[in-house]
């Protein structure tokens, strides 16, 4: 594209961390960012964001035609451990249940709102909890059967793996954190990165599943707009945990069982 800058090294060196299937759709919705705004990658290059380690396009390890659902989140964490370059995949957080005598979820687990309603939503879904009751000794009584129970979930990572193998595209709407810059502002930048990761998803026609305020903004694209959704609140809102359509997608998966 003329009038349009080389896209900077650094960003180009991060697509070896996606699977080879994405690389084209990847530099095509990089062009696209980089005609809309050709200073925002060079910026962005030379500035410090997460994730690091060049992990700004690790959400697409999964091959595209595996893709089933994409599921959009707001960013990436906002500390450098958390940030794992995966939508609400916490990189601080190990096991899920809590090794103390009458704990429930872990104690990482706990501290990450949205995780820790991600994961009453999945025992709600379950029938392991019910929405009215998902704390004290009920939750207690869950985490002491899953931690023996033969091939329950005992970690995160088990989760993304299963979420994976279900097809799930695990994406957020601004691929970059950054302190001093609004999340929202992040995310309008990389509007046309999604459009092009979503034009080369039509063909399967795959779900999207859109968390938050910041997610929502992709509906402004009618290539999100002609496909299936399932919009809910961000899960930090508790109200997340009794969410019916959550429900459905989720509870069929069994994420949290053999």
């Amino acid at each position: 594209m003329p009038n349009t800058p080389p896209l900077p090294a650094p960003i180009l060196q991060a697509l070896d961390r996606a699977d080879a299937s994405w690389r084209p759709v990847l530099l095509r919705g990089l062009a696209a960012m980089a005609a809309a705004d050709p200073a925002y990658l060079p910026a962005l290059a030379e500035d410090q964001y997460l994730p690091t380690e060049l992990r700004l396009f690790a959400a697409f390890q999964l091959p595209l035609e595996q893709v089933r659902y994409v599921l959009v989140g707001e960013g990436p964490y906002p500390r450098a451990e958390s940030a794992t370059g995966v939508c609400f995949m916490d990189g601080a957080v190990k096991g899920l249940w809590s090794d103390e005598q009458g704990g429930g979820l872990s104690k990482p687990v706990n501290k990450a709102t949205s995780l820790r309603n991600f994961m009453k939503m999945l025992l709600v879904a379950d029938g392991q909890l019910t929405a009215d009751n998902t704390a004290g000794a009920a939750l207690a009584a869950v985490a002491a059967q899953s931690r023996h129970a033969p091939g329950a979930t005992q970690t995160l990572a088990e989760i993304q793996h299963k979420l994976t193998a279900h097809g799930f595209l695990l994406l957020n709407a601004s691929l970059v954190f950054r302190p001093h810059v609004a999340p929202a502002k992040d995310a309008k930048a990389w509007l046309p990165f999604f459009e092009t990761v979503i034009a080369a998803l039509q063909p399967s026609r795959p779900t999207l599943v859109l968390w938050g305020k910041i997610a929502e903004q992709l509906n402004r694209l009618p290539v999100v707009q002609a496909l299936p959704q399932i919009v809910a609140e961000h899960p930090y809102n508790l109200s997340f945990i009794g969410n019916r359509d959550m429900h459905a997608l989720f509870g069929p998966l069994r994420l949290l069982r053999a």
